[in-house]
């Protein structure tokens, strides 16, 4: 069938109607969104300019952390800008352009997550072997193929839905372009294509998850074997990236893995996992890893000296 071009743009409810809200919520998300770019640029400043931090666990957190921040760009700027505004439009080809990167960079992420439980569990079981394994060329390829993969996902996603017919309505309850918004706008039964998009996006979850579960269930029975201070120093390196999972994967399926019903929480889920999550991460990983805080130190120093010249 051929798409049917009556809808050119589409137009956002947004967070709230109320203009007083609107004007809170603009300073608000603008500190969160700031806070989020320089909080993910300081993780990725500190791993690149620092030699303690050369480890391939540092390398993938500093590549986490720049995914977080094209992650959150992709909605947190509109999202801004919509706030002062009456009239929130996106037109059709943006609407579809900030879908397609949402899940890419999303997509790369659970790719990446999952990459980081793996080295984890090869630093942890196999600590002999764990340079030889994880040397720079496997770290480089591994985040190659975390991006790849997110590019085929999203590919995949925005074309089944880029051939749906979009005659009017053209509003949306919610304040970016989602997949499930979108399918209830479309002019034909959407049952099939709702279906596959599911599938997709499920599909990709649960293996990583599992991937992941796996991965820390394996490292759980090695440590059985370990010191009581063995366990406590391997765990301690597991506990911020088992945190960030959490908190990416339980929105994620609070949103996608139910029915495709609207709930009056799903703004505010949306907002954790676009905006809140990536804010998090720098922070789980700066104060829970001693390195890191010690390396960033070392970072302060070096820049104030070079202010003082």
């Amino acid at each position: 069938m051929a798409r049917i071009h009556n809808v050119t743009e589409f137009i956002f409810l947004g967070l709230s109607p109320s203009r007083e809200a609107q004007k809170v919520c603009f300073v608000l998300f603008l500190l969160l969104y700031t806070a989020v770019v320089l909080g993910n640029s300081l993780i990725v400043l500190t791993v690149v300019t620092s030699r303690s931090l050369g480890s391939p666990m540092y390398f993938f957190l500093s590549c986490l952390s720049f995914v977080e921040i094209c992650y959150s760009s992709t909605t947190a700027p509109k999202l801004i800008s919509d706030l002062l505004t009456e009239r929130k439009a996106i037109a059709l080809w943006g609407c579809m352009t900030q879908l397609f990167f949402m899940h890419f960079f999303g997509g790369a992420e659970i790719f990446l997550l999952t990459v980081m439980a793996y080295d984890r569990y090869v630093a942890i079981c196999r600590p002999l072997s764990y340079r030889t394994i994880m040397n720079r060329q496997v770290c480089v390829v591994l985040v190659g193929v975390a991006w790849v993969g997110g590019f085929v996902h999203s590919f995949a996603q925005i074309l089944l839905l880029f051939h749906l017919p979009f005659c009017g309505p053209n509003v949306i309850d919610h304040y970016f372009c989602d997949l499930l918004p979108l399918l209830k706008l479309a002019c034909s039964d959407t049952f099939l294509v709702g279906l596959l998009i599911v599938a997709n996006g499920g599909t990709l979850s649960v293996i990583s998850f599992g991937i992941i579960l796996a991965s820390y269930v394996v490292i759980l029975l090695h440590l059985r074997t370990r010191s009581s201070e063995g366990r406590s120093k391997a765990l301690s390196t597991c506990g911020s990236h088992i945190t960030v999972v959490t908190l990416f994967f339980g929105p994620c399926i609070f949103i996608y893995m139910r029915p495709s019903t609207t709930l009056s929480g799903d703004k505010m889920v949306a907002v954790f996992y676009t905006v809140i999550t990536p804010l998090l991460n720098p922070v789980i990983y700066s104060l829970r890893n001693a390195q890191v805080k010690k390396a960033m130190k070392k970072l302060w120093i070096r820049t104030t000296k070079l202010d003082e010249k």
